[in-house]
């Protein structure tokens, strides 16, 4: 089915899975939803206020992207969920006419604003745009969800710090428990949009195994698993996903929210992945920083005044294609604003080439192979400490 294309008949979402890697839990599939259908492992690029930052919906599907994230919570506050859904839903306002999943704000509210309270009710928060409190409850994220019309939409949760005491663990996975089974008795659109369980528990496997067994009696169609990529570290949150992954059931679609570095994702999809989204590559791509199999240039690097070759060699993506190195250093420091979208298309069109080549490794029964192989696999921080999520630095990134 065509993106775009909606069928009445269809179900909300259907995944198939297509084949699996013999070394890992690597997994190949499709997930059809009623705008379209996304191959998997996928990753989504995020459209955080109801645009990809500087990219034209068109050049993002050039780069591969089949399905793209929005943000309830920046949506909720600005320009408001019910001018979204009068201007025709999420599709139409952000000119997308495939897949799109939305998060809950669960993360935003934690990472972002300046929380008032949180009780089991919900949490009260101060904007960060006009400092107005605001309530936010299981029931009104979803009603949020359901009214920016995403294909796919997500239950509230609690998502403590990484170094949180386990007490506060303990508590936000009952919490997060409460809450998914309210958000799914508030679920007015069960018939056109997926409502996924989320999955949390800090690095206490004990936890996590609690959380995913009581998360799937609620029989979501699909999970996520939130509470990594926070501050624990590469081998911490690869600890968590080879006990937690494989404990999902198999005929559903695995997410595992804000991640992350190539390396981080590799390591992700080994452990039994589907999805992804970070927003790593537009972030860094506005700040001069580039991916390349060889690690991450800096545009703004004075050798590269003269520089006539395309960003990364091989790459097929427009930027590339069609403008030097030496160019793209000019428009970042005349600021001009083609510097940063060359950037983003190029570094979204790099994932989007990292997971094509990882589905094409699971299928060819190769996985293996290319994790060893492939420098793309290894790239991450500057430093195996650091924690690869969405909100590093790009001075995080290793350098060739």
């Amino acid at each position: 089915m065509a993106p775009g294309m909606t069928t009445s008949h269809l179900k909300p979402l259907r995944f198939d899975l297509l084949a699996t890697d013999p070394t890992s839990h690597a997994r190949r599939g499709t997930v059809m939803t009623r705008h379209g259908t996304f191959e998997t492992p996928a990753f989504m690029p995020v459209g955080t206020q109801g645009s990809v930052k500087g990219i034209l919906p068109d050049h993002l599907a050039a780069t591969g992207s089949e399905i793209i994230l929005g943000n309830t919570y920046h949506l909720m506050l600005r320009p408001g969920e019910k001018t979204v859904a009068e201007l025709g839903d999420l599709h139409r306002f952000m000119a997308w006419p495939g897949p799109i999943l939305t998060d809950s704000g669960g993360f935003q509210v934690f990472s972002l604003s300046d929380i008032n309270r949180l009780t089991d009710d919900g949490v009260t928060f101060k904007s960060h745009i006009d400092g107005k409190m605001i309530h936010l409850t299981p029931e009104r994220s979803i009603e949020v969800q359901n009214d920016l019309g995403a294909d796919i939409i997500m239950v509230f949760d609690e998502c403590p710090r990484a170094d949180a005491p386990i007490e506060c663990h303990r508590e936000a996975v009952q919490r997060t428990l409460r809450w998914a089974a309210q958000c799914k008795a508030a679920h007015a659109r069960p018939a056109d949009q997926s409502l996924f369980g989320i999955v949390q528990g800090g690095t206490d496997l004990g936890l996590r195994t609690l959380c995913t067994e009581k998360m799937i009696e609620l029989d979501f169609p699909g999970y996520a698993i939130g509470g990594l990529a926070v501050g624990e570290g590469f081998a911490a949150m690869v600890r968590v996903l080879e006990a937690t992954a494989p404990l999902l059931p198999e005929e559903k679609p695995r997410y595992l929210m804000g991640v992350g570095f190539p390396r981080d994702i590799v390591a992700s999809v080994a452990a039994g992945i589907d999805m992804f989204d970070c927003t790593m590559p537009t972030r860094n791509g506005r700040n001069a920083y580039v991916f390349t199999a060889g690690g991450a240039l800096r545009l703004k690097n004075s050798r590269l005044q003269r520089d006539s070759g395309p960003i990364e060699e091989g790459c097929d993506c427009y930027a590339c294609r069609t403008f030097t190195r030496g160019a793209i250093r000019h428009y970042f420091f005349a600021s001009e604003m083609l510097g940063p979208v060359l950037a983003s298309v190029h570094n979204i069109r790099f994932y989007q080439r990292l997971m094509e080549d990882i589905r094409r490794a699971i299928v060819s029964g190769t996985f293996a192979e290319f994790r060893q192989s492939d420098p793309r696999c290894k790239l991450g921080p500057a430093g195996e400490e650091l924690a690869s999520n969405e909100e590093n630095s790009v001075k995080g990134l290793t350098q060739p």
